[in-house]
């Protein structure tokens, strides 16, 4: 069994990231640990563990440590475990673009956690970008203005399934543009490329805001990124940062699992009052 003691956090940058050692989460860990972890995520909020060679039901209980595993409506499912989701991008294609995940759903998901099993020799790095420090970097008048915009995604989950063809969008559903986060408080941005329009604000300001804000928060002043490794597992803050899989590697393979978490105590997202 893991214990506290042993805990080594590296941080990636100097704003967020961290790669965490002397963890094994293919064994129990202690509540001790447990806590220590969930506060390392709280201030990071990017963890990655090198070499772990999670299995499937592994890598749910390393899941549950910081939140509860989410059983996806439309995605495909791992046959060694419902809830752990399977990816090859030469079938499924790529993520290339900056995104948040589950934006179909309110609440979003909490948490995203991914195992490598295949990855290219070369390239295929993910970013990640700190939508809090993103806020908090805008003027304050331009802060008070987005306090008041939402943004509306597709509500079809079932055109966020791993290969699909993009079918009529479902019902919008309208997300903040600032979201207070349910277990920080901290305030950041929250928005994603796949934001249909703003709220609030006319057709042409929606175009403007939206582009401003998009590129705003990709800068390269707020990311990280990281390499990958067979067996590397990596989970992050979907509710205070967005990520980028970079796609360098042409035919090369890239193969993962995916593992939701959500917290059904933490409330919907709102409106920062």
């Amino acid at each position: 069994m893991t214990t506290v003691a042993h805990i080594d956090i590296r941080k990636a940058g100097p704003r967020f990231g961290a790669e965490i050692a002397g963890v094994d989460l293919t064994a129990p860990v202690d509540e001790a640990t447990a806590e220590e972890l969930r506060r390392a995520f709280r201030e990071h909020k990017v963890l990655v563990f090198r070499g772990q060679h999670l299995t499937p039901d592994q890598q749910v209980a390393a899941v549950s440590v910081f939140a509860r595993p989410f059983d996806h409506p439309t995605a495909v499912k791992h046959p060694a475990n419902p809830l752990v989701y399977p990816y090859n991008v030469k079938q499924t294609g790529k993520a290339s673009t900056w995104h948040i995940g589950g934006l179909w759903r309110d609440p979003v998901f909490a948490i995203e956690s991914l195992t490598y099993e295949v990855v290219p020799e070369l390239g295929g790095h993910t970013l990640w970008a700190d939508l809090q420090a993103a806020y908090d970097d805008l003027s304050e008048p331009f802060k008070v203005l987005l306090e008041s915009v939402g943004a509306l995604y597709d509500g079809n989950a079932e055109n966020y399934a791993q290969g699909s063809r993009k079918n009529a969008p479902g019902e919008p559903v309208e997300h903040p543009v600032v979201l207070t986060h349910p277990t920080t408080g901290r305030k950041g941005l929250f928005i994603s490329s796949s934001a249909k329009q703003l709220t609030g604000v006319t057709p042409a300001e929606s175009k403007v805001l939206l582009d401003h804000l998009l590129r705003h928060a990709s800068s390269p002043d707020y990311t990280i990124r990281f390499g990958w490794k067979p067996g590397d597992f990596v989970l992050w803050d979907n509710r205070a940062t967005w990520h980028y899989a970079v796609d360098d590697y042409g035919d090369g393979e890239r193969v993962y699992r995916k593992v939701l978490g959500v917290e059904p105590d933490a409330g919907v997202t709102q409106r920062s009052a």
